[in-house]
């Protein structure tokens, strides 16, 4: 690409370089267009959208283990917390159906912080908790669905 002399460049000012690189795209002024950037952004949102639904998992993780050890101190804060990071991850599959087995994938690696968090958090040891995560993803995704109470 042959970039005009006053048009923004994508290190000085991001927003006017997004600006006028929507308006080169609507114009059909392919030649403008600085593929490379365009591309390094495009690739950055795809990451960006698997990073939230990383870390909205990790958080219901951590809470849906505070209900397992704890049932009786399930909090409205805890459940709040629970129906948010659910509906967040939602919408982000809803939006980008591509990624939607992306929960399954990376709820083992999601789990081991989630149980350090979740250990730090109540004061406990980690070995309070399961070692390996004792939530399918369908669980762990259903709107409705809490931790039973143990068994005793």
């Amino acid at each position: 690409m042959t970039r005009p002399a006053n048009a923004p460049d994508y290190e000085d000012d991001f927003v006017a370089w997004l600006e006028d690189q929507a308006r080169h795209a609507r114009r059909g002024e392919l030649d403008a267009l600085d593929l490379e950037n365009i591309a390094e952004e495009l690739e950055g949102m795809a990451r960006s959208d698997r990073r939230e639904i990383r870390n909205r998992l990790t958080v219901l993780l951590i809470h849906l283990l505070k209900c397992l050890v704890r049932p009786g101190k399930r909090s409205a804060s805890w459940l709040g917390t629970i129906a948010e990071q659910r509906d967040g991850i939602a919408v982000l599959l809803e939006d980008s159906p591509s990624l939607r087995a992306f929960p399954a994938e990376i709820l083992d690696r999601c789990y081991p912080s989630a149980r350090r968090k979740a250990a730090y958090q109540m004061r406990l040891s980690e070995q309070a908790f399961p070692e390996q995560c004792p939530f399918a993803i369908e669980e762990v995704l259903d709107l409705r669905w809490l931790p039973p109470d143990p068994i005793v």
